[in-house]
């Protein structure tokens, strides 16, 4: 069975959308107006800047297409996209298999590092031989 895979790799500034079963690939950058993801200390309020929530929908926005979805990236914007599809469409975020770390690789190694991954998840479902 082929699925149409995606990996999506983010942080809070830019995530780069690879379906990689068809090689098709976007780069959505954040409009946020927070340079910094913390404030200076004695700064009142959280001291975090809140989520972009629009950056997170536009970057799902670009994966209704997908059948399986692996999201990677760096630090916690991985877990707030994650939080933003259960909360907004729960439909779309059972599609999401997964959440790993990675540092700031190359749109190929993204692909590679997914290509395994989904490999795996195949496996064990029964869906490769």
């Amino acid at each position: 069975m082929r699925l149409n895979h995606v990996v999506i790799w983010i942080d809070h500034k830019e995530a780069h959308v690879l379906h990689y079963d068809n090689a098709k690939s976007t780069l959505i950058k954040s409009q946020s107006k927070h340079p910094h993801l913390h404030h200076k200390a004695n700064a009142i309020g959280s001291g975090k800047a809140p989520d972009d929530h629009q950056y997170f929908h536009n970057v799902m926005a670009a994966v209704v297409d997908a059948d399986e979805i692996l999201i990677v990236g760096p630090g916690s914007a991985k877990s707030e996209l994650l939080k933003h599809a259960i909360g907004r469409d729960a439909q779309l975020s059972q599609k999401i298999i997964g959440l790993e770390t990675t540092d700031h690789p190359t749109d190929p190694q993204v692909v590679a590092f997914a290509k395994k991954y989904f490999y795996r998840i195949d496996k064990m479902k029964g869906d490769i031989a």
